[in-house]
């Protein structure tokens, strides 16, 4: 591995394809997912030289848009099991390396608790990965709330991944939905579970959310004043009491406002670093990581390295390396 003299890097939003998971996607209909071009490429060593170039000692890999839920029960809980039992045996030959959030099949609950269970307690994955909305039922559905309830009883890590939300085609259709249609969409459940009070009421689960909280760190102060017009009087100590169960990767263009914005509410204690990769391609990976080694402001937050590294470990805690 390349020597780098900072802090080895802990990457907690990196993905990873398959031929046989795009061959299953396609035949769903996901040809351009989400409105992008193509599938990337992706393979575990092209993955590994891209981690040693940049100093990151270790990625947990997960499933990205468009997830595993294609409509068909069977066929999603099948894809499914054969996705993290792959991420597993990966993480077994690397494991210094590689980890995983387990992909679950949403918006089936009792399959999604059991696939849940499988990961955590026979393949050792670090978390589960979910998309904010799986065919269509919302990550913040009240169907849904089972599924969360067990996780935070586990005081499990969930890692939330956006998605196309249903709806988009009006907006903007020539854009591809990450682009602004992503951002959307994550916001929209956070907000639904912070001024909800959910975030609050599941102390024990760790949420991961990516893209420095998508549009979150410019709204909260607006969710704050709407809780303050609602009849119950703690609305704003619930935004803010869920704010403190959520941590935020650096994925996409952190600097120069992003994460300015983001720190300016919860501080540095729960920043990761996110590459994206490989959905994000190696020279834009290199651009961000260049960006931070630059711009960051670690006269006011510390080196960033450092800091994301030690809010890795402190988040994946209590689920030991498989």
């Amino acid at each position: 591995m390349e020597q780098h003299p900072a802090e080895p890097l802990v990457d907690v939003h990196a993905h990873f394809v398959t031929p046989w998971y795009v061959e299953a996607a396609k035949a769903a209909g996901h040809h351009h997912p989400d409105g992008m071009p193509a599938w990337p490429a992706w393979s575990p060593e092209d993955h590994l030289r891209l981690m040693d170039a940049h100093g990151i000692e270790q990625a947990v890999l997960s499933i990205s848009s468009p997830g595993v839920w294609f409509g068909d029960r069977e066929a999603s809980v099948a894809l499914c099991r054969r996705v993290n039992d792959y991420a597993a045996g990966l993480a077994a030959e690397h494991p210094d390396r590689f980890r995983f959030f387990a992909s679950v099949p949403l918006p089936d609950v009792d399959e999604a608790v059991a696939e849940a269970g499988r990961a955590l307690d026979e393949l050792g994955a670090a978390g589960t990965v979910v998309m904010t909305n799986a065919g269509g039922v919302s990550l913040g559905d009240p169907r849904v709330a089972p599924f969360l309830d067990e996780l935070d009883r586990r005081g499990a890590v969930m890692f939330v991944h956006p998605t196309t939300p249903l709806g988009w085609e009006p907006t903007v259709p020539e854009l591809p939905r990450p682009m602004v249609e992503f951002f959307a969409e994550t916001t929209r459940v956070l907000a639904a579970m912070l001024t909800g009070g959910e975030a609050a009421r599941r102390s024990g689960l760790r949420t991961v959310v990516p893209h420095c909280g998508a549009s979150l760190p410019v709204l909260v102060d607006r969710l704050r004043l709407f809780a303050a017009l609602q009849p119950s009087p703690d609305g704003a100590a619930r935004i803010d009491a869920g704010l403190a169960h959520l941590w935020f990767d650096l994925a996409g263009t952190p600097l120069p406002v992003h994460v300015e914005a983001l720190i300016s509410h919860v501080g540095t204690g729960r920043l990761l670093y996110g590459s994206d990769y490989c959905w994000t391609p190696p020279g834009l990976v290199a651009d961000q990581v260049a960006a931070l080694d630059t711009g960051w402001r670690a006269e006011s937050h510390g080196p960033w390295r450092e800091l994301t590294a030690t809010n890795a470990a402190t988040l994946l805690a209590g689920r030991a390396a498989h």
